[in-house]
Order: C-alpha cells, then structure tokens, then sequence
C-alpha cells in the first residue's frame, strides 16, 4: 500500500467531511461557526483522524464507518490549539499558516469557538451515526474513554504540567509524564476508540501500546521541530519554547539523543503491532510522524 497517497486521500476526505458540516452559508461573518470553520480548515495534517481511520483499516472496517469519531477528534484536537495559541497559554500569533484564532478574530470569539468545537466533539461521538452502527454499552465506554483522555485527568493535566514546568529544570520522566498526557492521551484515544466499539480487546491492547509510544515519538520531533524546523513550512512560529522557557526534549537531552529518543519510540510502536499486513498503514504512520519536516 502506498501510505503516502493514502495520507493524501484521506486528508481530503476529512477536510469534505468538515467542509459539510461548516459550509460557507453557514458560517457567515460574526458567528461562532465562521471562527470553528476558520481554525479548522486552515490547514494541519489531520494526523489523529487519520489514526482513527487507520485503526479502523487494522481492525478490517471501512472508514466511513468512522466518520464521526475522525471528525469528533479533529474537534477536539483544534480546541485545544486555539486555546493553546491563546495569550494566557502560549501567545502564537500563527498556526497552520494563518494567524491565530485569537489574532483573526479577537480572544473572546477565540475562546468560545474552542468551546464550541470541544462540545461539538461530543456531539459528534453521540450523535445517531456512531450509535446506529455500533453495540450502545461499547460506545458509551468509548466516550466515556474519551472524556478522560481530554480532561483534567489527561490532556488538561498534561497542559496545567506543562505551563508549571517552565523555567524549570525537569528530570526525562516528568517531561515524558506531561507529554504522555498532553499529547499521548489524545493520540492513544484515537487508535484505542475504534477498537472499543467493535469488542476486539486483543488488538485494544496493542493498539494502546502503539499510541503511546506514537505520542512520545510525535511530541519529541514536535520539540526538535520547534529549534529547527522551517516556519513557512511549518505554518507556525519556530523558536517558542525556548522563548517561553518550555521544558523540552532538545533542551534536556540535547538533539542527537532526542533524535534517538524518538527512534526508539517508532521502533516501539511498531513493535507492539508486529508486522502484518494489516499494520501497514498504522506503521507508516508513525515513520510519517518521526520522518515529517512540518
């Protein structure tokens, strides 16, 4: 299978996914919708939707079936980026490259499109089309699954870390503690929810494994990526969490081990899969995450 048009097919199919749920009649100038839409087709790589389908494709459905949970984590991923970008957090004034929701469109209107793209993500998981296909017990753990993922006790507790680390001098487990949270918990949602709902709890628990060491080796890249990736490319500011006086891995480890750092992880997670066919897709996806130069 040729991952890289697969990545290519997919992301468009997401972006026609979202394009009809925020068509431009409906998102007109001074809404909440115009903002949601604007920060969510303003780009990215649509990474945790495409694991969602991915996970799907390991587990021998369609993505189609999975529609709503892609978009449902595509949501909630930008939510957390527009408050991520805000003042208060992170103060980017570019994402995806365009400027900042907060910068576009005012904090205000910033804030309450995040909300409203975070309940949206609910919507979505509850909603009739990921009910009609799958046993209602499997789902509810599933969103229940979810909801710990992104909330105080994952991604919110991995952020709250994260701003408590600045200017501070961490030890390589609490850094990997606030990642695995910040960034991991959502990622290992991703590939563990489609699982959930079809019952297949052995894959379940290699999938776990994979999204784990998928988050580490994603956000390790994300910091080298941060010194010294290409801004353009990038569509976001580069330099910031020195800036900022972030914890990172660069900045702990230096770049030669963060690069085997995260090598070791992509090893990892393939290795929790093994190698059939099947795991084609999840596995390059992770070489797509530790190999990408955006």
């Amino acid at each position: 299978m040729d991952v890289g048009s697969w990545l290519i097919e997919t992301r468009t199919l997401i972006d026609r996914w979202i394009q009809e749920d925020f068509p431009p009649n409906a998102s007109t100038g001074g809404t909440v919708e115009e903002v949601m839409r604007y920060s969510l087709l303003a780009g990215g790589k649509r990474l945790r939707p495409q694991l969602v389908l991915a996970s799907a494709a390991y587990l021998g459905h369609v993505v189609e079936e999975f529609k709503e949970m892609a978009l449902a984590v595509e949501y909630l991923h930008t939510y957390s980026l527009i408050h991520d970008d805000l003042p208060a957090m992170d103060n980017d004034d570019w994402r995806r490259g365009s400027p900042t929701a907060h910068k576009q469109f005012g904090e205000a209107m910033a804030i309450l499109a995040g909300d409203a793209l975070l309940t949206e993500a609910f919507v979505k998981m509850a909603g009739p089309g990921l009910a009609a296909r799958f046993e209602p017990s499997r789902l509810v753990a599933a969103i229940g699954n979810f909801s710990h993922a992104v909330g105080r006790q994952g991604l919110i507790q991995g952020q709250v870390k994260d701003l408590a680390g600045e200017g501070q001098t961490l030890q390589l487990q609490q850094l990997a503690e606030i990642h695995h949270k910040k960034t991991g918990a959502l990622i290992i949602a991703c590939v563990q929810m489609p699982a959930m709902v079809v019952g297949d709890f052995v894959s379940e628990a290699r999938l776990i494994e994979y999204g784990s060491h998928f988050g580490l080796a994603f956000q390790i890249v994300d910091d080298i990526l941060n010194e010294t990736g290409d801004a353009a490319m990038m569509g976001k500011s580069t330099g910031t969490d020195r800036a900022l006086g972030k914890a990172t891995y660069p900045a702990l480890l230096g770049m030669d081990e963060s690069r085997r750092l995260a090598d070791y992880h992509r090893i990892q997670a393939k290795t929790a899969l093994g190698w059939e066919p099947r795991a084609e897709l999840l596995q390059g996806l992770i070489d797509f995450a530790v190999d990408r130069q955006w």
